[in-house]
């Protein structure tokens, strides 16, 4: 009996990987650099690479061992690390180009932690770094940024908001010989984790140990085609089928993480049990909403569908494995979700839709392509208005916006691979400035005081 069900496991196991696109999305070593201050910039440039490198010597090549064994795809191999504005003071820069020779040495697809986190007042440290962004995001290939600017027990820093939406709009301006690009590779926080396995948001927390490993699952098709099966059921039996898919894939990833630990000899983190999407058929979030009654995503259901699926999510991963952290939800990047993708295209999706499902899903306004002549307050305004969200409703929320030059609604801007393509979706244009001038915080809310 015991042989029959294990067997019936590992076949379940090779029809999710074959016929419903599971894979493991990302295995991602978090490498703390704490130890690598020095007084001269380019002395801590060194230890930077130095450490990176000896850390994650064998990291993409364990990894790819473990997919052949296992059969398993794992699409991503990456490197999170500690906040650089912790690390270095001044020449911020150098530090970003010395993360992204490392991360080409060893041969990862994306380092994140170009990071700072001001939720509550701005180091000098901080602010060089913030200013230094747009430039470093631009001169390096596989560098991903970040910055926290709110959370539930400090509120909105309204003054690193105001610079945000400056910073992405040089970012654009920057890189808009490839369709703005660097932006792409910016996040914008409230509520940000340091456990967080998946780009462009990851940075290495001070809270975490010196070197962790953490995995990613992904499998919008599993749980998609669970629902395949479904017609006629009710939502309650649909959460259920859900429930199970998330279950089998999260096994799947504890699986690959405690292995990637054991032979890389660095503790096992955490698994993410986030939905994330690709942009190829088969593979997106928007269509199990789809599936589950909604002609096209954005329709008035579509926040509640979004909560069933998320909760679902959520209770089989939890059952699969006791280290479950990161974000933990559904990802809706616009440009990385077939679905998403012809739900802006149809007009069914907007930005406002957008950001009620921000209330139920792991990030917000993600991978979102807006017109290029958006102004840099409008944008602080989004980053405002969703990090309220998150600050208010004790969760992780963020912006990753991309204002392309020369580019309006109607128009489609191409990232290739992972980053897929998306069409530019209409932003409100109403005058905004006043409010964002003011500067300041918002106050955290009082539910934020618990203890």
């Amino acid at each position: 009996m015991d042989f029959h069900h294990s067997s019936n496991n590992i076949l379940d196991t090779i029809a999710m990987i074959e016929k419903y696109r599971l894979d493991i999305r990302t295995v991602t070593m978090g490498i703390s650099l704490l130890g690598c201050m020095r007084s001269a910039t380019k002395d801590t440039c060194t230890a930077v690479y130095d450490t990176i490198t000896r850390r994650a010597e064998h990291l993409v090549s364990e990894c790819e061992k473990i997919e052949r064994e296992l059969g398993i795809p794992i699409v991503n191999k990456r490197i999170s690390v500690t906040p650089v504005a912790l690390i270095a003071s001044r020449e911020h820069e150098l530090v970003a180009h010395a993360l992204d020779e490392a991360a080409k040495a060893v041969g990862v697809n994306f380092i994140g932690g170009y990071s700072a986190l001001v939720e509550k007042g701005m180091s000098e440290s901080d602010s060089r770094l913030i200013a230094s962004i747009p430039e470093a995001l631009a001169s390096t290939d596989v560098v991903c940024s970040s910055v926290n600017i709110g959370s539930s027990r400090a509120g909105i820093n309204m003054d690193a908001v105001r610079t945000m939406g400056e910073v992405i709009k040089q970012a654009a301006e920057l890189t808009k010989d490839q369709g703005a690009i660097g932006c792409a590779k910016l996040v914008v926080f409230a509520n940000a984790v340091g456990d967080n396995p998946f780009m462009a948001g990851a940075f290495h927390g001070v809270e975490e140990p010196d070197c962790v490993v953490s995995v990613g699952v992904s499998g919008p098709g599993v749980v998609d085609r669970a629902l395949g099966s479904l017609a006629g059921a009710s939502l309650d039996e649909v959460a259920e089928a859900i429930k199970k898919a998330a279950f089998k894939i999260t096994r799947a990833g504890q699986l690959v993480g405690t292995m990637a630990s054991q032979r890389l000899q660095v503790p096992f983190g955490i698994v993410d049990l986030s939905l994330a999407p690709t942009a190829e058929l088969g593979d997106s979030v928007a269509h199990i909403m789809e599936h589950m009654g909604l002609s096209q995503v954005g329709t008035h259901g579509t926040t509640a569908a979004l909560a069933l699926l998320n909760d679902a999510v959520k209770k089989g991963g939890m059952m699969a494995c006791s280290r479950v952290g990161g974000l933990s939800g559904s990802f809706i990047p616009v440009s990385e979700d077939k679905g998403m993708i012809d739900a802006v295209r149809a007009g069914t999706m907007s930005v406002d839709k957008l950001e009620a499902m921000t209330a139920i899903c792991s990030v917000g306004l993600d991978m979102v392509a807006i017109p290029g002549d958006t102004s840099a307050e409008l944008i602080a305004g989004m980053i405002a208005d969703e990090a309220a969200i998150g600050v208010m409703n004790h969760k992780t929320t963020a912006v990753r916006v991309i204002p392309v030059p020369g580019m309006g609604p109607g128009d489609q801007v191409d990232f290739g691979g992972l980053l897929g393509y998306a069409p530019i979706i209409p932003v409100s244009t109403v005058d905004n400035s006043e409010f964002i001038r003011r500067g300041g915080f918002i106050p955290a809310p009082v539910h934020g005081f618990r203890n």
